[in-house]
């Protein structure tokens, strides 16, 4: 293991990417590697994926995954869009197991935002919201810099179902919004997530926070409260797992765990 660097992988209803952090920059040593999600994503299908990510970087060393779930020390109490044999499972033993590597796990989109927090523009005063907008919807609740884990907003039942089947990227896709339908379901949501926490800023993550797509409808967002894109754009989940691996070592080697 080279020092300073971890292995992160993000793994989503999707795709699953990783690449090899130096978690002192928060920047990628190579280029990221991306592979689709299998079916089902059960856990033996989902361990060789993993294990065909590590052995392409030739891995040996921590790991660390962002995971579409809510996670309690080491449990995946959820499986938002993958196989429900996951749910509560001994995450972090299962891939630890199964790849031979130390594995520390942590819900994807709080993943994402560690990173945003320590190398993009969350600002570590006030109450921040960072949501990602990609198959699902996403959610890391920052007070004060710290992260108040797994709040799991895309789950929120709104309308008639939550609020990920009412405004996620997903839904547009599926639904084939324009740009300007699916922007005013954001913009409700923004205005119904307000109510419950009146944060002081949004970051918007993911890959339409990649500028191309966010051009698409950045004017058409009429949030209460301030709001900006992902700095580290769909890095962020990648990069903060491998925060949180780096973290968890910490802890452990101090004896806190």
């Amino acid at each position: 293991m080279k020092q300073h660097c971890i292995l992160g992988i993000d793994i989503g209803g999707t795709g699953i990417k990783g690449a090899i952090v130096d978690v002192d920059r928060g920047v990628f040593l190579d280029k990221k590697k991306r592979v689709s999600t299998p079916q089902p994503a059960n856990n033996i299908n989902i361990l060789k994926t993993v294990n065909q990510l590590i052995n392409h970087f030739d891995w040996k060393g921590p790991v660390g995954f962002g995971f579409p779930s809510v996670i309690k020390n080491g449990i995946a109490l959820t499986a938002a869009n993958l196989d429900k044999e996951w749910i509560n499972s001994k995450i972090e033993k299962t891939l630890s197991k199964g790849t031979g590597q130390s594995c520390f796990v942590l819900n994807d989109a709080d993943a994402a935002g560690l990173a945003e927090v320590k190398f993009g523009n969350i600002p570590k005063r006030g109450v921040v919201l960072f949501l990602t907008l990609g198959t699902g919807i996403g959610s890391a609740l920052f007070h004060n810099g710290q992260l108040v884990k797994n709040t799991e907003l895309g789950h929120l039942r709104f309308h008639h179902g939550t609020a990920e089947q009412f405004a996620s990227n997903g839904t547009r896709k599926e639904e084939d919004l324009s740009w300007e339908d699916w922007a005013n379901r954001l913009n409700e949501l923004a205005h119904h997530i307000n109510r419950l926490f009146f944060p002081d800023l949004i970051i918007l993550g993911g890959g339409l926070s990649k500028p191309s797509r966010f051009a698409n409808f950045e004017s058409l967002l009429d949030f209460p409260m301030p709001f900006a894109p992902s700095q580290l754009q769909n890095e962020a989940g990648i990069i903060g797992a491998a925060v949180y691996a780096k973290e968890r070592l910490k802890q452990m080697k101090k004896g806190l765990l």
